[in-house]
């Protein structure tokens, strides 16, 4: 049986960035990895989302760029060039990542993990061979995988999950996203820049229904001024094949019960927690609404097993969410004082203007009992904003009595570029002075961020001003 201090089971941006850390603290650790080193997020989520994205952008941009100035023949889409380009990405971030793991002396497996105890861990190798090991501690980041709702019909040809889409990248005309979440709105907007006939249908009464209600209601009106129908309180019912080979989901709204007709359909309704096969004799662990129930410093209930990332009761299921999860579980490892705030984890949508935001909504804050003021600046009034064509852009700044920065809400170009800045405000308890007192160029995005500060005093400088009584 082999020895580590630390095991690691699940190599995406949790568990591989906690076994570097690990490393440099001198902490002997095992890598355990199934499938492939990146985890989803790098494999088949953020970083092929974000590659198609960008290609729908820029696709966007020329066919509408004659405004701009710009006069060629009509672009198109060349979808092997696309694909061949996901997976030139992804294959030289996986590369990259694969390089740290070796160059810091983490022991990298390759296999399937089960768990017994700490001092039972099987790892099962493609070629049938099992390795046992034994780990003073052991962290589960094994994440997540597609939920798939009871829906009948959901086994069609042509129904895709994320995962699906992502390996095949294909080249649709109609396409039916089921779900508006972030999963949901990110692959309506690329498909509806490339061109698809998207019809989004959400179970809520909103888009992005965990978010702040002005992004729903911004990004609807948003997607469909670019031709995305979306319906909401929508049930899906069926999934059913027409005579002609056609995908036709069958759903009911308000109003009665309709029909849309797709050449696939994309379930987008969420993820599940990766543990099936994970746990052998008798091996428990305490759970929270089916996930891995956490402290703040990532402990399970049994004590030197720690859960991060998606698998884990721990907030947002995001990627650098699970980075910092992994993080402070190997700093308490290693007896330093290091915790996991769920609430300094910024959220993004990398839609068209793109989303972000940290903290607390002036709702949430509302319902916490916490007595704030909001500075709202809309982008009409942003330099870069109007360069770019922009639609329905705005900055939101939430502060509380003292004057402190405790949540933001961005909608706009290079939203999620500039969150981190709030996200230090939030974390580190800066005031509206503190953060206004910086001065940001121009013409940049991130003037906004500026005016909303000004927004919470005397009023934004480049916003009309507010009619007196």
């Amino acid at each position: 049986m082999e020895y580590f201090e630390l095991a690691i089971i699940g190599a995406g941006p949790g568990g591989y960035v906690a076994a570097i850390r690990a490393a440099q603290l001198g902490i002997k650790t095992a890598l355990i990895e199934r499938d492939e080193v990146g985890g989803t997020c790098l494999n088949r989520g953020c970083i092929p989302t974000k590659t198609m994205a960008h290609t729908a952008e820029l696709y966007a941009e020329l066919s509408h760029a004659a405004p701009l100035g710009i006069q060629f023949g009509s672009a198109a889409i060349d979808y092997d060039a696309l694909r061949a380009r996901v997976v030139e990405v992804r294959d030289s971030l996986k590369d990259g990542v694969e390089a740290l793991v070796n160059a810091n002396g983490v022991t990298l497996l390759r296999g399937t993990a089960t768990i017994a105890g700490l001092g039972s861990i099987a790892v099962s190798s493609p070629d049938g061979a099992i390795r046992e090991l034994s780990a003073d501690h052991l962290i589960i980041a094994t994440g997540s995988a597609p939920s798939m709702p009871p829906i009948a019909g959901i086994g069609e040809a042509g129904v895709l999950t994320s995962d699906d889409l992502l390996e095949t990248v294909p080249e649709l005309d109609r396409l039916v996203i089921v779900g508006g979440g972030v999963i949901g709105m990110e692959f309506a907007g690329i498909y509806t820049a490339l061109g698809a006939e998207v019809t989004v249908l959400e179970a809520a009464a909103r888009i992005l229904p965990t978010m702040d209600r002005e992004f729903g209601q911004s990004l609807a009106m948003t997607a469909k001024k670019r031709g995305c129908a979306i319906v909401a309180n929508a049930l899906v019912e069926a999934i059913e094949r027409t005579a002609d080979g056609t995908l036709s989901v069958r759903y009911s709204a308000k109003s009665g019960e309709f029909r849309a007709e797709a050449d696939a359909v994309l379930i987008a309704t969420g993820r599940t927690p990766a543990t099936g096969g994970l746990f052998s004799g008798g091996f428990e662990l305490e759970l929270e609404r089916g996930r891995i129930a956490v402290d703040e410093h990532m402990r399970t209930s049994v004590e030197g097993v720690f859960a991060i990332g998606d698998v884990a009761a721990a907030g947002a299921q995001l990627a650098h969410a699970a980075s910092a999860q992994g993080i402070a579980a190997v700093e308490t490892i290693a007896g330093q004082s290091s915790s996991f705030d769920p609430l300094l984890v910024p959220s993004c949508v990398y839609s068209s203007p793109e989303i972000a935001c940290v903290g607390m909504t002036e709702a949430e804050a509302k319902e916490a009992g916490i007595a704030v003021r909001t500075g709202k600046f809309a982008m009409a009034g942003n330099g870069k904003s109007v360069i770019t064509g922009q639609d329905r852009s705005f900055a939101k700044i939430v502060a509380d009595e003292e004057g402190r920065i405790i949540g933001a809400q961005l909608m706009c170009g290079r939203a999620t570029d500039m969150i981190g800045e709030l996200a230090v405000a939030v974390a580190n308890g800066l005031t509206i002075e503190q953060m206004g007192s910086a001065i940001r160029p121009h013409p940049t995005f991130e003037e906004a961020i500026g005016e909303a500060l000004e927004a919470l005093g005397s009023g934004a400088v480049h916003a009309m001003p507010k009619r007196r009584p």
